[in-house]
């Protein structure tokens, strides 16, 4: 199999892609996806683009999405007055 994503998508710097893959199994090769998530990043006194990639089985999704739901919704409605432009 190639290493290029079936699918991706993209918001600013952070993108999200599903991948193919395939191992060895008792029965034979077994395919199954993946879901990569990625953030693009360059430090201020830097002129290198980073990189940070977190890979995600399917069962891996829901709880992903939980945790940053709740995230999410403490950052939004605890906010501090001075936040509003982070």
């Amino acid at each position: 199999m190639n290493n290029r994503p079936i699918k991706k998508w993209q918001a600013g710097n952070v993108q999200a892609a599903i991948f193919e893959n395939e191992k060895e199994s008792n029965t034979g090769v077994v395919t199954y996806k993946t879901l990569s998530l990625s953030r693009s990043y360059k430090k201020k006194d830097e002129d290198m683009w980073r990189n940070e990639v977190i890979h995600l089985r399917r069962s891996d999704i829901p709880k992903v999405i939980l945790v940053l739901e709740k995230a999410q919704e403490e950052l939004l409605l605890n906010h501090e007055e001075g936040d509003e432009n982070e």
